[in-house]
C-alpha cells in the first residue's frame, strides 16, 4: 500500500490546531488555578471573618461583665446605658456570624454560642432589675456575691467552653483550608507545568518534522538539480517529504529523463549526419557496379544459351534487383522510414531473405529447419524492409554458428500478430542490443554495426518488436512481434 504524503498546508493547518489547542489549554488550568485559588481564598477569608466576629463578641461580652461589675460594685449609674448598648452590638455580631456560616456544624456551635449569651443576658438584665429599689446592705451584698461565683463561674464559664469548642471547629476548617490551598497550588502547578511540557514537545516534534519532511527533502532537490546540471542525467532526487516537494521531485525526475531521451535523440541525430555523409557516398559506388552487373546479364540473357545458363542469369539479375532495393532501404534508414504497404504472405518474405544466403549456408554446411508453411501466413505490411531485416539477422546468426550447426525457424500466428523467431546456436551476442542506438557493437572484420539498429528502427516503424535474448545451452533468440495488418496514416 503506497503511504500518501500529506500537504504542506494540511501540516501547518495541523500544527495551528496543535498550537490553538495549548493556548485553549493554558488559558483553561490557568482558570482553574484562579478559581480553585479565589474560592480557597473566599473560604479562608469567611473563617478569618467568623473567628474574628466570635472573638468580638468575646470582648464585648467581657465589657458587659465590665459594666455590671461597675455597677454594683463602683454604682455607676451610667453602666446599665453601656450594658445594653453593647448587647445590640454583640447581637449584630451574631447576626453577622448566623450570615456567614455554612454547614450544620459551624452553624450548631453558633446557635450554642448564641443561646449561652442569651441566657447570659437573661441572668444579668435581671441583676440589674432586681438592684433598682434595694436598700438593703445584706441583699446588694448577697448579689454581689451572686455576680462573683454564679455569673462568672457559672453563665460566663459555659460560654467560654462554647466559645472554645467554636474556635477549635474554626481552627479545624482552617487546617483544612490550608492543605486545600497547597493542594489547590500543585494542582494549579501541574496544570500550568502540562501546557508547558507540551508545548515544548511541540517545539521537538515539529522541529523533527521540519527537518525530515522539509528541510532533507530540500536537501536533497538541491543536490538532484545541482547533479543533473553537471550532466550526471541518471542522478534523480528523492520523493520524500511533504506533497508539494514530492511533486517537485518527481517534476525534477520526469525532467531528467526526458533529458536523456532529448539526448540520446541529440546524439542519434549527430551520428546519423556523420553517416549520412558517408553511406551515399558508398551507395552510390555499389550501384554503379550492379547496374553494369544487370545490364550484363540481361545482355547475356538470350534464347542461344542453354536452360541452366538462363536460370543462373535470371539469378544473377533478381539478386542485383534486391541488392538495389536493399541499398535503397539502406539509404532511407537515414531518413525517417515510410513503409510501402503491400499484401504479402511470411513465406515469401523469409525465402526472399534466405536466397542469397543460400550459397553460405551450404558452405558451412548450416541445417535450416524451416516452419510448416500453413495457407493462412499473408500480412500487410512492407514487404523488402522486412525482407532486409530477416536477411541481416539470418547472416548474423550464420555468422555466429559453428560449421554443421542448427539454425531454427519458427512462426506462430495469431489474428492480430504473427511471432517469428530465429534461433541459432552459436557464441552468443557479447553485447545486449540497444534499441536507441544508431550502430551496435560488431564482432566480424568488415562489419559496420548497422544492421541491428536497422532492424529496430524498421520494428519500429512496422508496427512491431524485436527482442534479443540468450539461448540456453548456448546462441540467441531472436523474436520478432508483427501485427497482420498495419494501418499507416494515409493508407
Amino acid at each position: 500500500m503506497i503511504k500518501k504524503n500529506k500537504s504542506l498546508k494540511d501540516l501547518l493547518l495541523i500544527h495551528e490546531l496543535a498550537f490553538i489547542l495549548l493556548i485553549i489549554l493554558a488559558a483553561t488550568a490557568g482558570a482553574i488555578g484562579i478559581h480553585l485559588w479565589e474560592k480557597s481564598s473566599q473560604e479562608s477569608y469567611r473563617i478569618n471573618s467568623l473567628v474574628q466576629e466570635v472573638q468580638q463578641t468575646r470582648g464585648d461580652l467581657y465589657r458587659q461583665m465590665k459594666e455590671l461589675f461597675d455597677a454594683y460594685f463602683l454604682e455607676d449609674l451610667g453602666a446599665r446605658e453601656e450594658y445594653d448598648n453593647f448587647t445590640i452590638a454583640v447581637e449584630k455580631h451574631f447576626m453577622q456570624l448566623n450570615k456567614i456560616t455554612k454547614g450544620a456544624a459551624e452553624k450548631s456551635a453558633i446557635n450554642d454560642l448564641h443561646a449561652s449569651y442569651q441566657e447570659f443576658v437573661f441572668e444579668t438584665s435581671a441583676l440589674f432589675d432586681q438592684n433598682k429599689g434595694i436598700n438593703s446592705d445584706a441583699t446588694k451584698n448577697a448579689i454581689k456575691h451572686a455576680l462573683n461565683t454564679g455569673i462568672e463561674t457559672g453563665l460566663f464559664k459555659r460560654y467560654e467552653e462554647i466559645l472554645a469548642r467554636t474556635e477549635k471547629l474554626l481552627n479545624q476548617q482552617q487546617i483544612a483550608l490550608n492543605k486545600r490551598l497547597e493542594e489547590t497550588k500543585r494542582t494549579s502547578t501541574i496544570l500550568l507545568i502540562i501546557p508547558l511540557v507540551l508545548a515544548i514537545l511541540l517545539l521537538i516534534f515539529s522541529r523533527i518534522f521540519l527537518k525530515r519532511a522539509i528541510v532533507r527533502p530540500i536537501n536533497g532537490v538541491l543536490k538532484a538539480t545541482s547533479e543533473i546540471s553537471a550532466g550526471n542525467l541518471s542522478y534523480r532526487a528523492p520523493e520524500e517529504g511533504v506533497q508539494e516537494l514530492t511533486s517537485v521531485s518527481k517534476a525534477i525526475n520526469e525532467m531528467a529523463d526526458q533529458l536523456i531521451i532529448s539526448q540520446e535523440k541529440l546524439v542519434r541525430t549527430e551520428k546519423q549526419a556523420a553517416q549520412g555523409l558517408l553511406v551515399p557516398m558508398l551507395a552510390h559506388n555499389i550501384r554503379n557496379p550492379l547496374a553494369s552487373i544487370r545490364a550484363t546479364a540481361q545482355v547475356m540473357d538470350t534464347p542461344e544459351h542453354d536452360l541452366d545458363t538462363r536460370e543462373s542469369l535470371v539469378g544473377i539479375i533478381d539478386t542485383v534487383d534486391r541488392l538495389e532495393r536493399w541499398t535503397g532501404a539502406l539509404l532511407a534508414y537515414l531518413h525517417p522510414l515510410k513503409p510501402q504497404l503491400s499484401e504479402t504472405r511470411v513465406k515469401d518474405i523469409v525465402e526472399g531473405a534466405l536466397t542469397p544466403l543460400l550459397q553460405k549456408i551450404k558452405e558451412r554446411a548450416i541445417q535450416l529447419k524451416l516452419p510448416i508453411w500453413s495457407k493462412n501466413n499473408a500480412i500487410f505490411t512492407d514487404q523488402h524492409l522486412l525482407e532486409q531485416v530477416i536477411y541481416n539477422l539470418l547472416l548474423n546468426a550464420i555468422d555466429a554458428s559453428k560449421k554443421g550447426s542448427r539454425i531454427d525457424i519458427k512462426l506462430e500466428l495469431t489474428p492480430q500478430e504473427l511471432i517469428l523467431q530465429l534461433i541459432d546456436r552459436g557464441c552468443g551476442m557479447p553485447f545486449t542490443p540497444d534499441p536507441s542506438a544508431v550502430s551496435a557493437p560488431t564482432t566480424k572484420r568488415f562489419g559496420t554495426g548497422i544492421g541491428i539498429p536497422f532492424a529496430f528502427k524498421v520494428c519500429d516503424a512496422l508496427g512491431g518488436t524485436l527482442k534479443f535474448e540468450a539461448r540456453v545451452g548456448g546462441g540467441t533468440v531472436i523474436t520478432m512481434v508483427l501485427p497482420k495488418t498495419l494501418n499507416l496514416p494515409g493508407n
